[in-house]
């Protein structure tokens, strides 16, 4: 399952050593395919067959399902995306019919692949069904997940109605699965995986294709990127899926980057036999000495015929020709080249460069360099570290000069950059993003007026306004409804420099409420208190008693209300202001009962003519722990109550009660004296 025949060859006789040695002793699980980070891409329309089981040794799998371990042991592990959700069903059948396999699928998505020996919750579907170890006890092939089948986990032998097959799991789309196959019998016969029965498509539905290629320095080496990973195993050693127009060199071999340890690819090295000189040229894809051209993970070619242009440049030095905008309060600047540099040229003390002040007040010194390196030593990026950050506004030239190692750099063509090349940026000023406000309060709301001097050319304001509100103006005015702490928080920007500042509190503390306290009710011979309850810088309180007396102290003198031949409703009224010439009223009813003698009527008549229509205490006002109970002849109880102005209507059970006597019992504890009251008495129901 390789790029080139050599490296293919270098695989299968590693299989045939373990193959023979694993009857003394077990390998570790290493090779491609036996490790989730290294699984093999699988598709849903495609057969895959597994014709090679290694006796190796791995560690167990997290699962939270099976007292059994599950194990990594002689195991090949697939991988997938879902492109559909839905039922994903597959089946695994042995070439031989004793074979005994345990499966597990993990859902990765997010995920490292070898998360899956620390996180039991990525395993979604498990099947252990056959025997733990040695020959199979329960032959488990085939296997899988299947309609018609139940449960997404089957433990190891038949008991608790374990079967081979699970239930089909809903797979979801974009996400990504493994699925580990483990075949105890170490089978040389091999197995067939194929995935059928569901509604969830695992077959990328992109057509594959190339998307461009690019030549290194003289053209001997092309790499060529597809629009997706391709099997490995589809490109020839010898590159013969290859050919270039006009035909002035040959393909001689190729290979794919991240074969030699894996499956698929995505890009391809083909080397040529002769240098290609400076030109436009075509790579057309035809079928290789294999029989096809490139195939993806689903076996579709990438079509006979396909091509895409090659520009070979002129060998000429990489110029310095790009850098990257400076960030806010740069310390390092980072150089951008055509063509990758080597990293052996570049002066790590930064002497290869220098900055020149071409306005502003801060004068910049390099102190190093370093590139972002490959394996292979080269970078296309260079990282200038400066001695001390710019915070000011200026304009600045950064020089490639030649360096304490003798040289400027190297391309990865041994192209010598020439000296004195320079490339011009900017900085900015750094920002502050604290503001200042100030009030201006209102009787029923107030506005806070926001300023930030804009300075250092800020020209993106972002006000939060307790999470609430917001704005994108310099200087906004925001008017508040409601009184209390406000928290407001400013973000700015230059474009290049930004901060963002504290939350700050403000309190609007002008909130004006009246309120005051009093009886609710007083009887004949008690007076009402009245307390303020108000709310604010009050600076003058005005009571109206509604007895014909009036007030302006905050703490009035108590209050007689003189009773009337009925019990009436007064309603005492207090107005208050604030220092700023605010005011507020506050009402209250205090009830004047004509009496607060607690008696029960000896006669009432329910007749709904305004008059003696309902049986209750009457003036229970200075009662609590009330119990009021009504019995009929019969010593059934008609009615109870605990709440004194909740009155017997002389109904029961929906109707009318018969007219005649009536029993009551009447408990409560008197308010004042604390004395505990229980009385009984009859009353007629009269129409």
């Amino acid at each position: 399952m390789f790029a080139n025949s050599m490296v293919k060859k270098i695989f299968t006789l590693s299989l045939f050593i373990v193959a023979l040695i694993s009857g003394a002793y077990a390998q570790p699980c290493s090779l491609p395919g036996m490790t989730p980070s290294n699984a093999i891409p699988v598709c849903g329309t495609a057969v895959f067959h597994q014709d090679q089981v290694v006796n190796c040794t791995g560690p167990n799998v997290a699962q939270p399902f099976c007292s059994i371990g599950a194990t990594s042991s002689s195991s090949f592990w697939y991988k997938f995306t879902c492109y559909q959700s839905g039922s994903l069903g597959f089946l695994i059948s042995g070439i031989s019919g004793s074979d005994d396999y345990d499966w597990v699928l993990f859902d990765i998505t997010g995920h490292d692949p070898n998360d899956v020996f620390t996180n039991s919750s990525l395993a979604i579907s498990i099947n252990l069904y056959g025997a733990g170890s040695g020959p199979a006890q329960y032959p488990e092939s085939p296997t899988g997940c299947r309609p018609g089948a139940s449960g997404n986990v089957h433990c190891e032998g038949s008991a608790n109605g374990n079967t081979p097959f699970n239930a089909m799991p809903n797979i979801t789309v974009g996400h990504e699965y493994l699925l580990m196959v483990t075949n105890w019998t170490q089978s040389t016969a091999g197995y067939d995986l194929t995935f059928t029965g569901g509604s969830a498509s695992i077959t990328d539905p992109k057509d594959p294709h190339l998307l461009n290629a690019k030549a290194a320095c003289d053209g001997t080496s092309i790499t060529i990127k597809t629009n997706k990973r391709m099997k490995c195993r589809s490109l020839t050693g010898s590159g013969s899926e290859f050919v270039l127009t006009p035909n002035v060199a040959n393909v001689i071999s190729a290979s794919g980057f991240g074969c030699t340890n894996g499956f698929d690819m995505d890009s391809i090295s083909i080397t040529m036999d002769a240098p290609l000189p400076p030109g436009n040229y075509t790579i057309t894809v035809r079928s290789g000495t294999d029989g096809n051209t490139i195939r993806d993970a689903c076996d579709r070619e990438i079509p006979v015929g396909e091509n895409i242009p090659l520009v070979v440049y002129p060998l000429i030095p990489t110029p310095m020709d790009s850098l990257t905008k400076p960030r806010c309060s740069p310390d390092e600047l980072q150089l951008v080249f055509r063509k990758n540099i080597k990293c052996s040229t570049i002066a790590a003390d930064g002497s290869d460069f220098r900055v020149d002040m071409i306005s502003g007040t801060t004068p910049v010194t390099v102190v190093g360099a370093t590139g972002t390196c490959s394996a292979d030593g080269l970078t296309p990026i260079i990282k200038v570290k400066l001695s001390a950050p710019i915070q000011t506004r200026g304009t600045y030239r950064i020089y490639l000069q030649t360096g304490s190692d003798g040289n400027t750099i190297v391309d990865e063509c041994n192209q010598f950059t020439p000296p004195n090349a320079f490339l011009e940026f900017n900085t900015k000023d750094t920002v502050n993003a604290d503001f200042t406000y100030n009030i201006l309060y209102g009787c029923d709301r107030d506005t806070i007026n926001y300023f930030h001097d804009g300075r250092n050319e800020v020209n993106i304001w972002r006000w939060n306004f307790d999470n609430l509100r917001s704005s994108r103006q310099q200087n906004p005015s925001i008017i508040y409804g409601s009184f209390g702490l406000k928290h407001t928080q400013l973000i700015v920007s230059n474009g290049v420099c930004s901060d963002t500042s504290a939350i700050v509190p403000i309190l609007l503390d002008n909130e004006l409420k009246a309120d005051f306290e009093t009886n609710s009710f007083v009887c004949p011979t008690d007076k009402a208190i009245f307390r303020d309850k108000s709310i604010g810088t009050i600076v003058s309180w005005s009571w109206d008693f509604a007895n014909g007396n009036t007030s302006n102290q905050q703490t009035p003198p108590d209050q007689s209300y003189l009773p009337g031949t009925y019990t009436m409703n007064v309603y005492p009224r207090l107005i208050v202001q604030n220092n700023l010439g605010c005011f507020d009223t506050a009402i209250q009813k205090i009830i004047i009962p004509n009496s607060c003698y607690i008696a029960v009527p000896n006669a009432f008549t329910p007749n709904r003519d305004g008059l003696n229509d309902y049986l209750y205490p009457l003036n229970a006002y200075k009662a609590t722990d009330l119990l009021f109970r009504v019995y009929n002849r019969n010593g059934q109880l008609v009615f109870e109550t605990r709440d004194w102005t909740k009155k017997w209507d002389g109904t029961f059970k929906g109707q009318g009660a018969d007219l005649g006597t009536y029993v009551w019992t009447l408990q409560y504890t008197h308010i004042e004296t604390g004395k505990r009251v229980e009385q009984k008495g009859t009353t007629i129901l009269l129409r």
